[in-house]
């Protein structure tokens, strides 16, 4: 099993790829729609939010270019957001979009996020609370290190559904690299984009911190 991550441009790196060289793609791109770290604190209701460096990834959405390359280089292909670029996704075989609620209570953030996904099969939901300092499991809470992040669990989720063992996953934008630590659990091999140096520094301080508690757990043993 391989993890390997990259602070550079996705879209430079898929350009030398061959055809279907990943089986799978968890895409998560920027969806135009300026959440990228500069409002986020002051809309929270049920509890605080993060703050987080102001920056302006998310003032556009990817081009053309990006889906034509990811769709080229990926046998089957799951992006969230999906719903803010539809226009430049294929119409066939378009109807499993997977919806996660985020059950985050009274604000203007969106009570669901959709992904769409290149499956044949029908639609599914997940409900897990993620609404600033609440989560849906507060036992083993995540540290929030990126304005757009995702948890852990729900690409967990993701991978016992959509991935088989012996897949190899792309993420083409990292953020706080969740999906890499879900991969890495679930022994996939991951190769993962991240433009953002101080994001992709963070995910890799992350990511180091996971694995060492879990050589610790496998070295200790079950409790």
């Amino acid at each position: 099993m391989t993890s390997e991550v990259f602070n550079t441009d996705c879209l430079e790196y898929m350009r030398t790829l061959p055809d279907k060289a990943f089986q799978l793609a968890i895409a998560d791109p920027p969806y135009g729609i300026g959440e990228d770290g500069a409002k986020n604190h002051s809309r929270s209701v049920l509890a605080k939010s993060q703050e987080y460096t102001p920056k302006d990834w998310d003032s556009k959405a990817p081009d053309k270019e990006f889906f034509n390359e990811l769709f080229r280089v990926c046998r089957h292909v799951i992006i969230w957001g999906a719903n803010h670029f539809i226009e430049n996704l294929p119409r066939q075989n378009a109807s499993c979009w997977v919806v996660w609620d985020k059950e985050n209570g009274e604000n203007d953030f969106a009570d669901c996020e959709l992904a769409w996904t290149s499956f044949p099969t029908a639609v599914r939901r997940l409900r897990y609370k993620w609404h600033g300092m609440l989560q849906e499991n507060m036992a083993q809470k995540e540290e929030r290190i990126h304005p757009t992040q995702k948890p852990v669990a729900l690409y967990r989720w993701i991978f016992d559904r959509y991935a088989k063992p012996g897949d190899k996953i792309l993420d083409t934008h990292l953020g706080s690299g969740s999906s890499r630590i879900a991969a890495y659990d679930a022994g996939l091999d991951f190769v993962g984009y991240e433009i953002d140096k101080e994001y992709f520094e963070k995910q890799e301080e992350r990511f180091a911190r996971h694995t060492a508690q879990m050589s610790l757990f496998v070295e200790g043993g079950t409790p």
